[in-house]
């Protein structure tokens, strides 16, 4: 494990701004961007973790991927880094959802159960278990949908489950 630096949370490289179309995908450079986020960079960790939750429940899952991915940055080298992490690669998982790509989906909705199982029943006022038991049923059927060739079926939009 690291050393954290002196400034806590330390300084981040802000992200060039970039045109997206409302799933996230990158547009042309020049062309008006259909996502608008907040600046992410400016917030806290507790701030930035409570956006992805809303992002989550209104289903901007890549907002959610973003919030979530920030916090995964300015949390390195802690015991929240893998927490992070998983919670940027589930909402990036779900974005593929969207995107229609089921091998994207449960690749990355795997990687994300296995990195946030590892915090217990409840972190950062999530209950995990249930949380887990909802990415784990999207995850199957992405799984599902990707071995039999069939596109995926339109995604309820859920909150994510408070402890």
């Amino acid at each position: 494990m690291t050393q954290p630096p002196d400034v806590w949370p330390p300084p981040l490289d802000p992200k060039p701004p970039r045109p997206r179309d409302e799933a996230g995908r990158p547009l042309p450079d020049g062309t008006p961007s259909r996502l608008v986020l907040p600046d992410f960079d400016a917030m806290s960790i507790d701030e930035g973790h409570e956006a992805a939750i809303a992002f989550f429940g209104a289903g901007n899952y890549f907002g959610a991927h973003e919030a979530w991915e920030t916090c995964w940055a300015r949390c390195k080298g802690t015991g929240d880094e893998e927490f992070f992490k998983g919670l940027a690669q589930l909402g990036a998982g779900y974005t593929h959802w969207l995107r229609g790509n089921a091998h994207g989906a449960n690749a990355l909705l795997g990687r994300a159960l296995e990195r946030i199982g590892r915090h217990g029943t409840t972190h950062r006022g999530i209950d995990i278990a249930s949380f887990m038991a909802m990415v784990e049923d999207v995850r199957a059927e992405a799984e599902r949908c990707e071995a039999a060739g069939e596109p995926l079926p339109l995604l309820e939009t859920r909150m994510v489950p408070r402890a």
